[in-house]
């Protein structure tokens, strides 16, 4: 079931997404050759603390961190780690915050250092990837134009779009309907509506779109080796068009 968000939940939603906006822009102040996931892990759970909110991952399902850390080839949910990044690495972190008991989610991939000429493409694109999903986000679209618009353009750029994590929608639970591919044919799936608010989370990769799982059962990693990025919003929908909750 689709849960209809009303002008002041969406308010609220609004205000832990600056939050994890703000955080992101001050991750991205430390990101550098030396710096550890775990310490940014650490910092973003403080900074949570200092403006009142929580760190909804933490806990969900025995999820022991505040972020989750995913370096080079990992595609999503890797663990926060002591090892110090290195220069050409590309790192995502996502995040979840709860303020006063309604959630914002985002994710955001990040050049150390001086990266190749292909991450810094993968970046670029897969960030582009999700505004132009962000863009068909529109009252009387179906999901699957989002979906459609992300995987034309990624694969038009040489990426593959990853199929076994969606977007989802969001609000007072981490994971709510609809589900959000980022691939598949467009006019499908639910048609959009004022009051959804839902992720829009485009992870591509270098090579191929399959994965693997570490034994710690939530690290996923690219089956080939190669380099994965993500870029995260969460979105309400709106007469007047998407509005993106996890920016300023």
């Amino acid at each position: 079931m689709i849960i209809i968000k009303t002008e002041a939940e969406i308010n609220r939603m609004h205000e832990a997404g600056k939050i994890l906006a703000e955080i992101h822009r001050q991750i991205a102040k430390l990101i550098a050759p030396g710096i550890t996931t775990h310490e940014i892990d650490q910092f973003a759970e403080k900074l949570m603390k200092q403006y009142g909110a929580t760190p909804e991952q933490k806990g969900y399902k025995g999820y022991q961190f505040a972020t989750c850390a995913s370096i080079n080839d990992v595609i999503c949910h890797g663990f926060p780690k002591k090892e110090k990044l290195k220069d050409g690495d590309i790192v995502t972190i996502d995040m979840v915050v709860n303020l006063n008991g309604w959630l914002a989610d985002s994710a955001w991939s990040y050049a150390v250092g001086n990266v190749s000429e292909e991450a810094d493409r993968l970046l670029r694109v897969t960030k582009e990837s999700m505004y132009k999903g962000i863009e068909q986000a529109v009252v009387g679209n179906r999901i699957g134009d989002v979906s459609h618009a992300i995987q034309a353009y990624a694969e038009a750029e040489g990426f593959s779009v990853v199929r076994d994590f969606i977007g989802h929608g969001i609000g007072q639970e981490m994971h709510e309907d609809p589900q959000v591919p980022h691939y598949g044919p467009p006019s499908k799936g639910p048609r959009i509506k004022e009051g959804m608010v839902f992720t829009i989370e485009p992870m591509l990769n270098v090579g191929t779109y399959q994965m693997k799982i570490d034994s710690d059962g939530w690290t996923a990693r690219t089956r080939d080796g190669k380099l994965s990025a993500q870029y995260e919003h969460t979105i309400a929908i709106t007469a007047n068009g998407p509005i993106i909750l996890t920016e300023q």
